[in-house]
């Protein structure tokens, strides 16, 4: 998108951490901004900000696994302000529950439910939407750090985050030649109440009875948060992202050597072996299976300069 003045976003967890930090970014820029969220108080809290700014915010309870909810939700946000234009899929949650030995089949239905079927559930509902009225737009999801590598004990969280990333890089590729853009987002560190609302909003049949976890090798140490990332920072790398088309929204560049590792021990695994050309061309012959130029247009950004007044 060239510019988002006048435009609707639609941002789910937008009541809290990054995806209000994101949708105050994107009301002072211009924008109408419909923040979803599971909270009740969580988007009363919000709304008591956007009220005194005046600006055009719209609060709407929704489930993002709730599809029919979701198509309500859809429904009224193009009744209060027109044409969507941006979807932001943040709502997630931060199942952990100790590593892969005590991991429950509720921890993980409950991960995947938010994680990636929430995701799924927006991008169904809101791209034909976008898509129908053929003006510029644009879909985020946030994935994390912990989508690109892996952090121990946390094996719900990073096969849905890998997940999201996954699905965005396909998206951007069957979106090319269209006006929707397409970007992923990771996420480090940002001061946000991910362990609240996780909690807060687990449906009572995917809770697990009180039972002892086993703690990830070293255990888990306690973290200063106010060190971590102001969501609303996040939220003008998320626009500034949005902006320059992005396929890549890297947040934090202390993470660049971790991915490094992890892009090198790739290489690494590949067999030292001349390659089969029979069986080159096959392979190249279904579409983007062997090279996909999507990569080729990421670029560096520099260094943020924020701008926006909140």
């Amino acid at each position: 998108m060239k510019s988002v003045a006048g435009k609707t976003a639609f941002v789910t967890g937008g009541a809290s951490g990054i995806g209000l930090g994101t949708a105050k970014v994107f009301a002072a820029s211009g924008m109408k901004v419909v923040i979803a969220d599971s909270r009740q108080e969580a988007l009363d809290e919000a709304m008591a900000y956007f009220s005194k700014k005046k600006w055009p915010v719209c609060p709407i309870r929704l489930d993002v696994t709730d599809r029919e909810a979701y198509a309500r939700a859809a429904d009224e946000a193009e009744a209060v302000f027109g044409k969507i234009h941006l979807l932001f899929n943040n709502a997630g949650v931060g199942v952990t529950g100790g590593d892969i030995r005590t991991n429950t089949f509720k921890d993980w239905d409950y991960g995947v439910s938010v994680n990636i079927m929430g995701v799924v559930n927006g991008i169904l509902t809101i791209l034909p939407r976008i898509l129908k009225h053929g003006e510029e737009g644009h879909i985020i999801s946030t994935s994390s750090t912990a989508g690109l590598f892996a952090v121990g004990g946390c094996a719900v969280y990073n096969t849905t985050k890998y997940a999201v990333a996954g699905l965005m890089e396909t998206i951007a590729t069957d979106l090319e030649g269209t006006k929707v853009g397409v970007s992923v987002l990771f996420p480090g560190g940002t001061r946000t109440n991910l362990g609240i609302s996780t909690q807060a909003n687990r449906p009572a049949h995917l809770r697990n009875a009180e039972e002892p976890r086993v703690p990830p090798p070293g255990g888990r140490p306690k973290l200063d948060m106010s060190l971590y990332m102001d969501p609303v920072e996040m939220g003008e790398r998320v626009l500034r992202g949005i902006l320059r088309n992005d396929l890549f929204i890297n947040t934090h560049p202390e993470f660049r050597a971790g991915y490094a590792v992890r892009s090198e021990a790739i290489l690494r695994s590949v067999p030292d072996e001349p390659p089969n050309e029979a069986r080159t061309e096959v392979q190249r012959a279904v579409g983007t299976l062997l090279y996909n130029p999507i990569y080729e247009k990421q670029t560096t950004p520099g260094v943020l300069k924020r701008t926006v007044e909140v």
